[in-house]
C-alpha cells in the first residue's frame, strides 16, 4: 500500500478546512493517508482528520516552537523518508509557499504549486497558466513528488477511518540562523483569502480606504472575507494580503462579489473559478459584467447599506 503524505495546517489550534479537500483528493485504492503535523497539537487534530480517511498521524516535534521554515522542512523531509512517503500534498498558502519548495529541494523532488487537479497514480497535475487563459497538464518524474494544492478546488467528502498516532522527534538540524523578530497583523482578517467560501472585494469604485468598512459590515453577516483589486492596494487603501488577482491571491470561493471593480484580465485571472460571481458597478459595460452570474447596475454607496440591512435582518 502506498503512503501519501498530507502536510496539515492548523489555525488557532484548529485544522484548516482546506486540508479536508486535500485528503479527499489523496484518497484512493491501495493508498494510506499519512497526516504530518509539525509542532502543533496533533492529538486535537486526530478526530477531525480521521473523519476524512487519515490512517496515520505523525506528530513531528522539532523542539522549536518558533517559526523556522528551514527546520520544519528538514523535519518533514526526514519523516517522509522514515515512513516511506514518496508523495506529499500541501496547501498553496503562505506557509505552504515557505515549506514545500524547501522540502522539494531537500529531497531533490519535482514540485508543482497551485494545482487544481492531482492524479497520484501517474503523477500528473493540472494548473492554470498565462493569467488563467489556459490550463497546463504537467507530468512529474522522480523518486519523490511534492504538490501544492489550491484551496477549495475539491469538495471535501468524509470517509471515516481510525488513525494510528505516531510521535516523531527531529533533532538532526543544527540551525539556519532564522529568527522571528516580530509578528504583526495587517488587519486583513484572520482567514487566508484562498481558503474562504465567500469573498466580497472592492476596487476603484470604493474611492478611499474608509469606505471598505461597507464591505466589512456586509462580510460579517455572511462569514465572508474581504478582498480587493490591485488598484485599491496600490492606492494604499488596504494591505497587499487582500489583493485578488494574477499578482495577488488566486481564489476559488463558492461566492465572489466584485464591488466597484471593472474586471481587468489580471483581476479576473485570480477569481474566475469562483462557483458564483456577483458584480455591483455603475458601468453596465464594465468587463466584470460580461463575466458574472448576477449583477446590479447602480451606486455601491446606495446598494451596500441596504444589503447590510437585509443581511442583518436575515440573521435574526
Amino acid at each position: 500500500m502506498k503512503s501519501i503524505g498530507l502536510l496539515i495546517e492548523l489555525k488557532d489550534g484548529q485544522v484548516k478546512e482546506a486540508n479536508f479537500g486535500m485528503a479527499t483528493t489523496a484518497r484512493g485504492e491501495n493508498r494510506q493517508l499519512v497526516a504530518l503535523v509539525v509542532d502543533e497539537s496533533a492529538t486535537d487534530a486526530q478526530t477531525v482528520l480521521e473523519a476524512y480517511g487519515v490512517a496515520r498521524i505523525v506528530n513531528i516535534r522539532t523542539g522549536n516552537r518558533s517559526w523556522d521554515p528551514a527546520r520544519r522542512a528538514a523535519a518533514v523531509a526526514a519523516a517522509m523518508q522514515e515512513f516511506g512517503i514518496d508523495s506529499l500534498i500541501g496547501l498553496t498558502s503562505p506557509s505552504g509557499r515557505e515549506l514545500l519548495p524547501r522540502i522539494a529541494a531537500l529531497l531533490d523532488a519535482p514540485l508543482i504549486m497551485d494545482c487544481t487537479e492531482i492524479d497520484l497514480d501517474v503523477h500528473r497535475v493540472k494548473t492554470s497558466q498565462y493569467s488563467g487563459k489556459t490550463v497546463a497538464t504537467i507530468a512529474l518524474t522522480g523518486g519523490h513528488f511534492i504538490y501544492g494544492m489550491r484551496a477549495n478546488v475539491v469538495t471535501p467528502l468524509k470517509a471515516p477511518a481510525t488513525a494510528e498516532f505516531i510521535d516523531f522527534s527531529f533533532d538532526g538540524y543544527q540551525g539556519s540562523g532564522y529568527e522571528v523578530i516580530e509578528t504583526r497583523t495587517d488587519g486583513s482578517g484572520s482567514k487566508y483569502l484562498a481558503e474562504s467560501d465567500i469573498i466580497i472585494s472592492g476596487g476603484r469604485g470604493l474611492k478611499r480606504a474608509e469606505n471598505f468598512k461597507l464591505l466589512f459590515d456586509c462580510a460579517r453577516h455572511m462569514n465572508a472575507s474581504v478582498g480587493a483589486s490591485r488598484v485599491a492596494v496600490d492606492n494604499g487603501w488596504v494591505p497587499y494580503a487582500m489583493q485578488v488577482g494574477q499578482t495577488g491571491v488566486k481564489v476559488n470561493p463558492k461566492v465572489y462579489m466584485a464591488v466597484g471593480i471593472s474586471g481587468s484580465i489580471q483581476h479576473f485571472a485570480g477569481m474566475k473559478t469562483a462557483k458564483m460571481i456577483i458584480a455591483i458597478n455603475t458601468d453596465e459595460n464594465a468587463a466584470i459584467m460580461a463575466n458574472c452570474d448576477y449583477f446590479a447596475v447602480g451606486d455601491l454607496f446606495e446598494i451596500l447599506p441596504e444589503l447590510e440591512k437585509a443581511l442583518a435582518a436575515a440573521r435574526h
